[in-house]
């Protein structure tokens, strides 16, 4: 498929027989979805959705990391407070639509390690599969920070509200690729080296079964993009509160990502005067 070149930088597709492949490709960067992959993936998808020769779709990630989630540090910058929760808003709910609003079949398959939004969205799809490497992270509570990607709703409708909340919760549990197929997040485990091969016969199955686009554990469309819009609101209200800017600050420095960690200190210590804006 063609893409622009920001997004070929980010992304590697592969059409065949009717089924695209999309891999995210910065495996040094663990597959991180900066505004650079976010802004990939949306282009892939909508034009995925009137490609006629795309019946369905595998979204997958290249080296040992499926992806790392949002790299907060590469969206968030020093702005007008109320411009800023905006754009969080915005942003958010954007990134949730474009998996909302596929309409071809769509499979995940899961090559490692998952973090944050690109857990929640893999439940958006038709199905997760994923290789024996894969694990399962939703650190919200532990980053201060609310549910995103439809988890308050669609999460305990699909893996039960005990494990639910484990997961969102200040527990934090990160479950591995089998326990995950035990709760019912993912529906099966393969080999990492059979995953590419695994997902192709699943796809290949689902379009001679005539499978058409759903969502999992019976959720409506319409009801989720309701979700998605008021976690979004609710979210930029927790992003930038002081307990979430300051985790985040030291959290880049003690990265050494020095000029990044900044902006939140700046945000962090200046909240006292801004927050009256908002």
């Amino acid at each position: 498929m063609q893409l622009s070149k920001g997004s070929a930088d980010q992304l590697l597709t592969q059409l065949e027989q009717g089924i695209l492949t999309i891999t995210m490709n910065r495996p040094t960067k663990l597959n991180g979805w900066t505004m650079a992959m976010m802004n990939a993936l949306k282009e892939v998808f909508e034009k995925a959705n009137v490609e006629s020769k795309v019946r369905a779709i595998i979204l997958t990630g290249a080296g040992d990391y499926y992806s790392a989630g949002v790299n907060l540090s590469g969206t968030l910058k020093v702005m007008a407070p109320r411009k800023l929760r905006q754009l969080i808003a915005k942003n958010n709910q954007a990134l949730f639509e474009v998996f909302l609003g596929c309409t071809k079949p769509l499979l995940i398959a899961v090559n490692g390690p998952a973090i944050g939004a690109s857990v929640t969205s893999a439940t958006l799809a038709n199905g997760i599969i994923a290789s024996d490497t894969a694990t399962f992270s939703t650190p919200f509570a532990v980053l201060g920070v609310t549910p995103e990607g439809c988890s308050s709703v669609h999460l305990p409708r699909l893996i039960g509200e005990d494990n639910a909340a484990r997961m969102l919760g200040s527990e934090g549990w990160k479950p591995d690729a089998q326990q995950a197929k035990t709760i019912g997040l993912i529906q099966e485990v393969v080999p990492k080296a059979q995953l590419r091969e695994r997902a192709e016969s699943v796809v290949r199955q689902w379009l001679e079964q005539g499978q058409e686009r759903q969502l999992l554990a019976g959720s409506d469309l319409e009801e989720l993009r309701a979700v998605n819009a008021r976690e979004s609101e609710q979210l930029a209200d927790a992003f930038l509160q002081a307990a979430f800017l300051k985790h985040q600050a030291q959290f880049l420095w003690r990265k050494k990502k020095y000029m990044p960690s900044v902006v939140f200190w700046l945000l962090w210590g200046g909240r006292p005067l801004w927050k009256l804006a908002l």
